[in-house]
């Protein structure tokens, strides 16, 4: 008996070696990889700025930034949380929306345009460093 679980037990654990091993190296980077990450990631910030302070989201000629200049006051940190204007708890990128088609008069984004993409990555980079604190008010 207590060899069959010594077996089982050296069995769990190659696989988990192994397991372990693989997401190890599947989590390494080089240096030219984090750079060409950082440029990637900074040229969507670029964008989501661009986009955020410019009056093209909506119909009316009114910019993000004219409310939040320089996203203050948006607190991604704090998502999802409820928000009464929705009356439930959402994720940033339906408060973003609820903002282009509110003040801004547009049309929602979906989740995968670039364009919300890139606003979303604006609003968290300018709150880089700030704890995460989802639902809080």
């Amino acid at each position: 008996m207590w060899k069959k679980v010594a077996i089982l037990t050296v069995g769990a654990l190659v696989g988990l070696a192994a397991v372990v091993g693989f997401a190890t190296r599947a989590d390494e980077f080089t240096r030219a990889d984090e750079l060409r990450y950082e440029q990637e990631y900074m040229s969507v910030v670029k964008a989501g700025r661009e986009l955020w302070t410019s009056g093209t989201l909506g119909t009316n000629g009114v910019a993000c930034a004219q409310c939040h200049p320089n996203a203050a006051n948006t607190h991604p940190e704090t998502y999802p949380k409820f928000q009464k204007q929705l009356g439930r708890v959402i994720p940033l990128r339906d408060m973003i929306n609820w903002c282009l088609q509110q003040p801004l008069e547009g049309k929602p984004l979906a989740a995968n345009d670039p364009k919300l993409v890139a606003l979303e990555a604006y609003i968290v980079y300018e709150r880089r460093g700030v704890p995460l604190a989802p639902g809080k008010h």
